[in-house]
């Protein structure tokens, strides 16, 4: 059956959306859609301006990479949310930062969606076939499947099951829990152990 929107309503004024979830799983897809539906912002940590050296001779690599990405995205969010805009979506940040997401974000109204495929060949599939292209890697996407899916929920985060869905369908159980889902402002919160997630960032061993 397909999932259709709940009545007209007013829209929920979000501070931040996050989408996270195993590569080629449909993110960006889900954010566009998002974006278009509340005319808000999007931003993907893969918009950052590329970058080589600090001081023209040392190349940037590994750990400090992941933090110039990071930081600059967070900068990004922040500055948009400072001017007034609501429903600011960020994603495409390595797994391992999303546990800090309820640290930075603490007092701001958001919520993560955690987008999850319990069928492994339907998002391989989707990987594989991206039409805009993007990154295909079977290796990343086995090793995000031993993680990802299989970690607890973090605060203010939400599960959508994309297994059997179209992309509309998707997006209507997004937008339910966006407009809907009880989330908290303060809380107390404990980082899990960093070996509950993925990172592409070598040095951590978690990949």
């Amino acid at each position: 059956m397909k999932m259709t929107l709940k009545h007209e309503r007013s829209i929920l004024l979000r501070d931040f959306i996050f989408i996270i979830g195993p590569s080629g799983i449909g993110k960006t897809t889900l954010a566009k859609k998002l974006y278009q539906h509340y005319k808000s912002v999007y931003i993907e940590q893969n918009m950052i301006p590329e970058f080589l050296t600090t001081d023209g001779k040392t190349e940037v690599t590994g750990e400090f990479e992941e933090e110039t990405c990071w930081s600059s995205t967070v900068t990004l969010l922040l500055n948009f949310n400072k001017l007034g805009y609501k429903n600011v979506i960020g994603l495409d940040f390595d797994d391992l930062r999303t546990r800090d997401i309820p640290d930075v974000f603490k007092g701001f109204n958001y919520i993560t969606l955690k987008l999850v495929c319990s069928d492994y060949q339907q998002n391989l599939n989707q990987m594989l076939n991206r039409e805009a292209g993007g990154l295909v890697d079977t290796e990343l996407l086995e090793k995000m499947y031993q993680t990802i899916p299989k970690r607890n929920l973090l605060i203010n985060e939400f599960e959508i099951d994309v297994k059997d869905k179209d992309p509309e369908i998707v997006f209507n159980e997004a937008v339910n829990l966006i407009n809907d889902a009880n989330t908290s402002l303060n809380y107390e919160y404990t980082k899990p152990s960093k070996e509950n997630f993925y990172s592409w960032v070598f040095s951590n061993g978690l990949r």
